[in-house]
């Protein structure tokens, strides 16, 4: 599991990103690059990290699912995961 300190601080930087999107569309748009640099580094969507909704891990995340390869693996094998079955031939 991540520390509560690093999932906090994305669900800030996600936050921050909703907050200014529109005001960095219109920049964008304008081609104002210098207003642009004035804005938060947190309101830049690159900054936020893509985590698994269950152990908090960004390493070998899966967007289809949302979660890492780890906790993928454990869900699939329980059944949790509809459509998904252990490959064998």
């Amino acid at each position: 599991m991540a520390k509560q300190s690093w999932l906090e601080r994305n669900k800030k930087k996600r936050d921050t990103v909703k907050k200014y999107a529109a005001i960095r569309a219109e920049l964008k748009a304008k081609g104002d690059y210098a207003g642009l640099s004035n804005l938060p580094r947190n309101a830049s969507p690159v900054r936020v990290v893509n985590r698994c909704s269950m152990s908090g891990r960004r390493h070998a995340y899966m967007r289809k699912f949302a979660c890492s390869r780890l906790t993928f693996r454990e869900a699939a094998l329980n059944g949790l995961i509809p459509g998904i079955t252990k490959a064998s031939w």
